[in-house]
């Protein structure tokens, strides 16, 4: 099996990929998993600590193989509202309940929680469902969108 060697952000590689493996949110955040591409290259990524995968990064792989990371679609709402004070005020309520929330100039996006929707529609915030890939933001702890990318392992794997 492959392993991954490096992590590469997105916009720092350039040329064509051997494979793409597509992962929602959840399985773009790991230290440990067997990915296998849409191709079939499947490759091992093992990290010292979890490590979020953003679409567009590639993964170089021990066999020099590069593939591709993409978001995988995920049922979702964007939240709107008549004015930026008000989209800051429902951002916080959702901030204060810890929910990971993408962040847009004029709009948030969150996973479908009928629960939360009521509470954005009560604030007066306008929910529109969506299918479409999920990048929250990372937070202040490190959760979410942890960047461990660019670095070499320095460490051999048998």
């Amino acid at each position: 099996m492959n392993r991954v060697t490096e992590i590469l952000p997105a916009g720092t590689w350039s040329g064509p990929a051997s494979d793409t493996v597509q992962l929602d949110r959840e399985a773009r955040h790991k230290r440990r998993a067997v990915l296998t591409g849409q191709g079939g290259l499947i490759a091992l990524l093992d990290e010292p600590k979890a490590v979020f995968l953003a679409d567009g990064d590639a993964l170089r792989l021990d066999s020099g193989q590069i593939m591709v990371v993409r978001a995988a679609p995920e049922d979702l709402v964007e939240i709107e509202a008549d004015d930026m004070a008000h989209l800051v005020k429902i951002a916080w309520h959702l901030g204060n309940r810890h929910l990971p929330t993408q962040l847009f100039a004029d709009r948030l996006r969150i996973r479908r929680d009928h629960v939360i929707e009521d509470m954005v529609r009560k604030l007066g915030g306008r929910v529109t469902q969506v299918t479409a890939a999920f990048d929250p933001e990372g937070g202040a702890y490190g959760y979410g969108q942890t960047r461990g990318h660019g670095h070499s392992h320095g460490h051999h794997h048998d």
